[in-house]
Parts: structure tokens; sequence; C-alpha cells
């Protein structure tokens, strides 16, 4: 059986790096389905785009070939700084005080095992009978 691998790179998640990170973790070398559950039940912001994420590279996976849906986890997943918007907010006596909008990109990369179709396991079969008897 062969394993492939897809990703996804969601950019521009409007949260702090760090604190999408700390969600990230609590993923980190999972199989999918137990990550969307932990995902859904976490009260979290950054939450709903780390499984956005986590799905769409999901998703990827299985349109790329034929994939075991119960076989796909987690292979990679990190989370680095996006792009900084520079802002200002009204202060007293007339002024405008600096600050920045930091966004976030993440990328998940998934891999799975590919399915084994009925007539290649009764191949193997037949080859694995054939060496026995041949060792006999």
């Amino acid at each position: 059986m062969a394993t492939k691998t897809a990703h996804a790179y969601i950019k521009g998640v409007d949260s702090q790096p760090r604190k999408v990170g700390v969600v990230a973790s609590l993923v980190r070398d999972r199989y999918v389905a137990d990550a969307v559950i932990i995902l859904e039940n976490t009260p979290r912001r950054a939450a709903k785009a780390v499984r956005k994420a986590i799905e769409s590279a999901t998703a990827n996976l299985i349109a790329a070939g034929n994939i075991d849906t119960k076989t796909i986890a987690i292979n990679r997943i990190s989370v680095t700084a996006g792009n900084r918007m520079r802002r200002y907010v009204p202060a007293s006596r007339g002024r405008a005080l600096p600050y920045e909008k930091i966004s976030s990109n993440i990328f998940v990369e998934v891999c799975g095992e590919e399915k084994v179709k009925k007539a290649e396991k009764a191949a193997e079969a037949k080859k694995a009978d054939k060496k026995e008897k041949e060792s006999k």
C-alpha cells in the first residue's frame, strides 16, 4: 500500500500566530477524524480556522486518488505570521496612536493510505500461496 500526501495553505487568518499555534498543537500528529472532533469542542476562535484548513487538506487528498478515509492523519501542521496591517486609533488631544492588526498563515499536510482493490488482494493471496507451495 502506498502513502499519499496533500496539503492546504490558509493565508490571512485574523488571529495572532501564538493563539492559533496553541490550537494547532492540540491536533498535531492525530488522525483527522479525531482532530475534527477536538476542534469542534474547543472554545477558541482559532479552532474554526484550523478545522477548515484540515478539512481542505483532507478534501485535496481524497480528490487526488483512491484513499481510505480511516487512515488519513495529520502529517504536519504549522502556523506562521502573516501580513500586518497598520491602523490608527484615536487618542486624546486629537492624536492618533498606531497599532497593527496581526494575521496568521496555517499550513496543514495530511497523509493517507491508498485503498487496496479486491482484485489486487486476490492476486497477492495467490502469490503467497504459490510461494508457500514452492517452499514445500
